[in-house]
Order: C-alpha cells, then sequence, then structure tokens
C-alpha cells in the first residue's frame, strides 16, 4: 500500500464536481457584528417650560433587505480530455451557431434562442462561432460572448465555455456546454 492513506486520486469529472462545488462556497466571515433588529430608542425630553415642544427626530425606518438570492451556479470549464475528445471528434457537437454578421443586438438575442433551444433539446455541448476579428484585434462579438454567457440569464443554460480547438475555429468560435432541462422529453 502506498503511504497516501489508501486515497484513490480523482477523476477529471471528479475533479470538475469538486472544483464547482468549492467555487459557490462562501465562508462565513467571522467580523461581522450582529445588529439590532430595533432602532436604537431616544430618551424623551421634557421641557420645563410649557412652550411648543420641538419634535424629537425619529430614525429613518429601515426598509426590509430582500432575501438572499440563491448564487448562480459556478462555471465550470470543459475539461482536457473532453476538449481533447472533441477536438478529435470523437465527442459530437450538438449544435453550431454562427454569429458573423450580427449585430450585438441580433447576436444576444439569436445566443438566448440558440441556448434554450438546445437545453430543451438536451444537447450537450454546442459551437458558437464569434470570428476573431480584424487587423490582429479582437472582434466585438468575440469580446462580448463570454461576457454574456456568464449573465444571469445565460447561467440556467450553460454549464461552461472555452475557446474552440483550431479545427473548430480556435478563438474566433466558443465550446458551450449545456445544461440540460429536467424533464424535457428525449429526442
Amino acid at each position: 500500500m502506498s503511504g497516501d492513506g489508501g486515497r484513490r486520486k480523482l477523476t477529471d469529472d471528479e475533479r470538475v464536481l469538486w472544483t464547482t462545488f468549492t467555487k459557490a462556497i462562501e465562508p462565513i466571515s467571522r467580523t461581522k457584528k450582529i445588529e439590532s433588529a430595533a432602532p436604537p430608542l431616544v430618551p424623551a425630553v421634557e421641557s420645563v417650560k410649557p412652550r411648543a415642544a420641538k419634535p424629537v427626530a425619529q430614525p429613518a425606518p429601515r426598509k426590509a433587505e430582500p432575501p438572499p438570492r440563491k448564487p448562480e451556479p459556478a462555471l465550470a470549464p470543459l475539461g482536457r480530455r473532453m476538449k481533447q475528445r472533441v477536438a478529435r471528434g470523437k465527442e459530437s457537437i450538438d449544435g453550431r451557431l454562427d454569429l458573423h454578421g450580427l449585430t450585438q443586438e441580433e447576436a444576444h438575442e439569436a445566443l438566448g434562442r440558440f441556448l434554450h433551444s438546445a437545453s430543451l433539446r438536451q444537447a450537450k455541448l454546442v459551437l458558437v462561432i464569434t470570428g476573431k476579428g480584424r487587423g490582429g484585434e479582437p472582434g466585438v462579438l468575440r469580446r462580448q460572448v463570454p461576457l454574456w454567457l456568464k449573465l444571469p440569464e445565460f447561467r440556467d443554460l450553460v454549464i461552461g465555455f472555452e475557446t474552440a480547438a483550431i479545427g473548430h475555429g480556435g478563438e474566433g468560435a466558443l465550446y458551450v456546454r449545456v445544461r440540460r432541462t429536467r424533464g424535457a422529453a428525449e429526442f
């Protein structure tokens, strides 16, 4: 038996799952002080002469804070093995979206429709082609699409994304892992 106490090594899938899990955890802050829910009391002021009493300033009522939002799931990368399998054609790409020639608004809407459709179809991996840009400068969509995929509106649809392999467009395309819709009919 080796000196590691009989522990086995994590598989790539287990490592991705563990990384996703640990990124979603927030540490408990021990330095926060517990605030009292009741506002501090202001002592009543008595006047000696029966003059018009000045109104005592009351603290503004606190607004009720909305309940804390459920944190969005952390984005997980494809993993080296899966990316290699896709690049070599051993893992299928379930859909392609080419955003060439679209404005930012058109591209954003098309991306949303495409990801919703892919999720309903139970797609596992899709390719989103943004283009590389011109003159060595990255194009607008190449910069924007990764930012969009991190938005809350797409987080329920996207597990993670990564730059595509050279054969699928390289830096001008993204592999996107799609979160499957639960309860949807299998095709």
